[in-house]
This record gives structure tokens, sequence and C-alpha cells, in this order.
């Protein structure tokens, strides 16, 4: 099985690399009362079970890998401020983090981001930066070397996969049969954190990861077993702005091919039928991100089998353009989507 790097990794050393559950749990702890423990919630027409992380504090999961990563980092480095790179839903996470701890935050992000995230952002108190995508993973750590602030990664990062691990803890406590948990990939934290959690306690649990076909570089790894990488032209073709990372980071491919079941793939018109869905069966309004996870069900692309248990889809952000709900709700009405 190769590294990403292209050195041989041995199947010890790729354990040993892994985010354990005790690491999950000590995260769980130094959260509890923080953020929200958030609901499952049945979806109207369909055997779907919903994890809403659009319920989240901050409005998505990221609060749980942002927060345990700034509050564990050492006193002195956290004094020094802290960088992030975001389409915004880390970004806002981040700087509410380093709000609590009373540290400078400067988020990077696109300028394509959706206003209603860079506001989000700035309305916390953090520095926002606009670059172009491209520089958009390049220059934090530029800033960050000049300005000695640390590095709060999104996604590569043991704190933030055992703070995104979490949810999988509550899940499986909500959940107890759940037979399948449908998971949207991006550079993979999220991912990662719930397959730790869940293989940990609940082994023959399917761990099912969905990413748009425009931004399929995940899927396109676990096939060719190796880390695939997209460029940014092609990933920021899909409407779901938060899952438009170009690969996946090195410690969550780690997790990934030794873990996850599955990767499959969604189509722009699947995440906007799943998200016409969610609101008008569901009266949930999300972003296009928390639409994706739900959409591999809905339409078709993840068939459980006949005699499984729950299947359960992370919603994983509600920070919509307020512009494309809009759109969505008066467009006209969408078939209603049934399953299974």
């Amino acid at each position: 099985m190769p590294h990403p790097s292209g050195s041989p990794l041995s199947l010890s050393d790729l354990a040993e690399s892994l985010v354990h559950h005790d690491e999950i749990s000590a995260a769980a702890r130094l959260l509890a009362g923080r953020i929200r423990r958030t609901p499952v919630l049945p979806l109207e027409g369909s055997e779907l079970l919903l994890k809403a992380e659009h319920l989240q504090l901050l409005g998505s999961f990221k609060i749980r890998g942002a927060l345990n990563a700034v509050a564990t980092l050492p006193e002195d480095v956290r004094a020094r401020g802290v960088v992030a790179f975001s389409s915004g839903n880390h970004g806002k996470a981040v700087a509410y983090a380093a709000g609590l701890y009373g540290i400078k935050a400067t988020v990077v992000m696109p300028h394509t981001a959706p206003a209603v995230k860079v506001d989000g952002v700035r309305a916390l108190g953090a520095t926002v930066e606009l670059v172009t995508p491209e520089r958009r993973d390049v220059y934090p750590y530029e800033l960050a070397e000049r300005t000695g602030a640390h590095l709060v990664h999104p996604f590569d990062s043991r704190a933030a996969i055992a703070g995104h691990g979490t949810l999988a803890l509550e899940l499986l406590e909500q959940v107890p049969d759940v037979s399948a948990v449908l998971v949207p990939v991006s550079g993979g934290g999220l991912l990662s954190g719930v397959a730790a959690a869940v293989k940990a306690l609940r082994p023959q649990v399917a761990v099912i990861g969905v990413e748009p076909e425009l931004a399929g570089d995940a899927a396109e790894s676990l096939r060719r077993g190796e880390r695939a990488v997209w460029t940014t032209a092609d990933a920021y073709r899909t409407c779901a702005d938060g899952l438009r990372a170009t690969t996946l980071g090195t410690l969550p491919w780690a997790h990934i091919r030794r873990l996850v079941d599955d990767i499959v793939t969604v189509s722009e018109d699947d995440i906007t039928e799943a998200l016409s869905c969610l609101a008008r069966q569901g009266r949930q309004l999300v972003e296009p991100s928390g639409a994706v996870a739900p959409a591999a069900l809905l339409r078709g692309r993840h068939v459980p089998p006949a005699t499984a248990g729950p299947v359960v889809a992370v919603v994983s952000g509600g920070n919509a353009d307020p512009a494309l709900v809009a759109s969505l709700l008066t467009a006209p009405s969408r078939k209603s989507i049934q399953t299974m």
C-alpha cells in the first residue's frame, strides 16, 4: 500500500499514525458543554436519517475540530495567534475559538467565497484576507511563517480529526443500530474522524464518503490506491463550495485507505435536488455541501442492503447563500424524492 509521498509505509506504521479512540474521547470531554449535541432527524418520505450538523454552533461541524485544535495548543504557541484557510465554515470556527482565548485570528479565503461566509468570519472578530482560489492553500503558510502565528489546518491535523470524531460518538449513542454513515468529503478530516470513531466502536458499520463528481479527487484516490491531485479550476466547478479541496490531506488519506468502506460521487443535479428535498420535505435549510451526503441515498448512488439497519447522512453545514436558497425554493416544485 503506497504512501502518498511515494515512500513505503508499513501497516504497523499506518496504524500508529491513525487518530486513536482515546484522542477522540479526550476531545469529547474538552468540547462537552461548549458545543451543541446535534439531533438526528428523520426525513419525510424516506428512511434516511440526518445527523443535523447544520444546527451546530456556527452552523457547521467545523467547530468540533477547530475548537479542539486551538484549545490543545501550548499556551505560548496560542498566544502568537492563529492563521487558517477556509471557504468559510472552518474560518468561522477558528475565529470563534480565537475569540474565546483572546488571541488574534487571520483567515485566508478565496475571493469566490459566498459573502455570507466572509461576513460571518469577520463578524466573529477575525481578519479576512481574500486571495485567488489558487493561492488559498499556499498563502496561509507564508503568512504563518512571516508572523509566527500557528496554522490551524482544517483537515490535516490530529486535533481536528479527533474533534470531528466526536460527531460519531454522539451518533452511535443516538442510533445504536445504524448500518451505514454517509459523510461528505473535502480534505478528509471529517470522514477520517467519523471513520476512526465508528471503526473503533462498531467495526461492522459501513462508513461511506460522498463528494461531488466535479470535485471527485477522493473517490479517484480510493480507486487508484494513491492520492489524486486535481486542479483548482476543476474542483471549483461544483456548487458545493465547502468541498472544493484539490487533494486529500496526508493524515486523512492514511485513515481513509485503512478505515473507509467506499467513496461515491454525486452530480450537481443530485446536489440541488437533495437541497430542495431537504427544504421541502425536511424543512431544513442547508448549504450545498451539506446536501451532498444525503444526495447519495436520495438519488440512489448508495443503495444499502434490504436487511440493513438505519442509514444516517451527515448534513455538514447550513451557512447557505440566501440568494441560492431563494432561487431553489421559488423554482417550479421538484418531484419529491422517495427512497428505499
